[in-house]
């Protein structure tokens, strides 16, 4: 076997054996639905965590993926479970949308709609449809979409806002998370809207290639036979994701320094200062050149390629000599978090095979195989299943940060071991 096939069974069996056995042996809350909240650093559960949109969301995604790459019953059980509490709780029933987080017993506690959030519920429903076939996830996901451009775009100055009150009024403090900076717009929020547009165009030319949804049993819902996917419907998702790739090449890239700028006014002044995150650069290198491929236009596709490449080479400036990547910098205070985060490690592995894949770039792939090197060696809890937070340049673990909760799910390093899996040679 060459280094790319056993880099390839390696991580179907990280997939398999340490990450999804984790959230289904430890994860699972059968008292009160759904999964847990948090496990934390030191691995003790916290069973009256809150229970967060993205956290749910990312749940749905990862195990409808692996049923549709893997077939296994269990796994389309979790994403089923996670399915139906993300329409049980976290869908706001009232006025659309989903609770940015619920308390562990279901009932919603932060209702603000952070469209962040709404466009993880879209990614976890487009994929469990890709998996299923079930129509009223789609249905779900539409609406979602529907959301977004109704409260979210900006029909003045174009993008998208971060955040609104549960009735989609103004809100205050925009922000992601306490780390985020206050600004109405920012990279990692359109990153994360682009994404499950993707997936979402893609589903929705997967169904109408196959011109109907197909019936699931185990979902218990008949499905109409000979059920067609609207042409407006792909036509307006489509139109979206070209606008997409539009604000990411002409408003979002920094054209000096082809990092992508992380925070924006309106206007799409830029804010904040000069940051670099190095960790948003490799990833949108793969998933912005993702989006040109499954939006099927050669000319989109032509002007993305180079950027992909630019983008995924200032990234490099993150890169350690072991393959590893650092987290961020401020360059205008010279912070550096150098910190070395899980979720870093996924989407550099990612980016750098893809380059290999589709440019044919031999040194990318040497990247790619010795970042996993370092995942493997300083990541993977081997002991106790899924990946510790990140290590700290001395080399020292972080037991601090969550092993499960509100930002650590099994996506980030799910996802990089089923594109590896399902990404070909050429």
């Amino acid at each position: 076997m060459n280094e790319v096939s056993v880099m390839k069974q390696e991580m179907q069996d990280v997939l398999e054996k340490n990450i999804l056995r984790f959230w289904l042996d430890k994860m699972v809350d059968r008292e009160h639905g759904g999964f847990y909240g948090r496990i934390d650093g030191q691995g003790t559960l916290h069973p009256e965590a809150e229970k967060g949109a993205i956290l749910n969301a990312r749940i749905l995604w990862a195990f409808s993926a692996a049923y549709r790459v893997l077939g296994h019953q269990e796994y389309l059980d979790a994403a089923t479970r996670a399915y139906e509490y993300l329409i049980d709780h976290f869908i706001d029933k009232e006025y659309g949308g989903v609770y940015w987080s619920v308390d562990y017993l279901g009932r919603p506690l932060d209702t603000k709609k952070q469209f962040y959030a709404i466009g993880f519920a879209i990614y976890g429903l487009s994929e469990y449809v890709r998996a299923t076939g079930d129509r009223e996830a789609l249905d779900y996901a539409l609406q979602l979409y529907d959301c977004i451009e109704e409260h979210a775009f900006d029909r003045e100055y174009n993008g998208y806002i971060e955040a609104c009150t549960r009735e989609w009024g103004e809100i205050a403090d925009m922000r992601l998370s306490e780390l985020d900076a206050n600004y109405p717009k920012s990279q990692n929020t359109h990153l994360h809207i682009i994404e499950p547009y993707t997936n979402l165009l893609r589903c929705l030319k997967e169904l109408h290639a196959q011109e109907s949804c197909d019936y699931v049993p185990v979902l218990g819902s008949v499905l109409p036979i000979g059920v067609t996917i609207p042409m407006e419907d792909i036509f307006n998702v489509e139109a979206s994701l070209r606008n997409l790739i539009d604000i990411f090449t002409d408003k979002i890239l920094n054209p000096e320094t082809h990092h992508l700028d992380l925070f924006f006014e309106k206007d799409w002044t830029r804010g904040a200062g000069r940051l670099e995150s190095y960790g948003h650069d490799i990833e949108c290198s793969w998933l912005l050149h993702e989006a040109a491929l499954v939006l099927g236009d050669k000319a989109v596709l032509a002007k993305v390629e180079p950027i992909v490449r630019e983008v995924a080479k200032a990234s490099e400036k993150g890169v350690c000599p072991d393959g590893s990547m650092i987290h961020e910098a401020n360059l205008d205070t010279g912070h550096v978090d150098d910190d070395l985060h899980w979720w870093v490690q996924a989407e550099n592995v990612v980016g750098w095979f893809n380059l290999y894949q589709h440019f044919g770039d031999k040194q990318a792939l040497d990247r790619a195989l010795r970042c996993w090197n370092y995942i493997k060696t300083q990541i993977i809890d081997w002991d106790n299943g899924e990946w510790h937070w990140s290590r700290h340049p001395d080399g020292t673990l972080n037991t601090v940060d969550d092993k499960a909760g509100f930002w650590k799910c099994p996506y980030h390093n799910s996802r990089m071991c089923l594109e590896i899996m399902e990404r070909s040679e050429f």
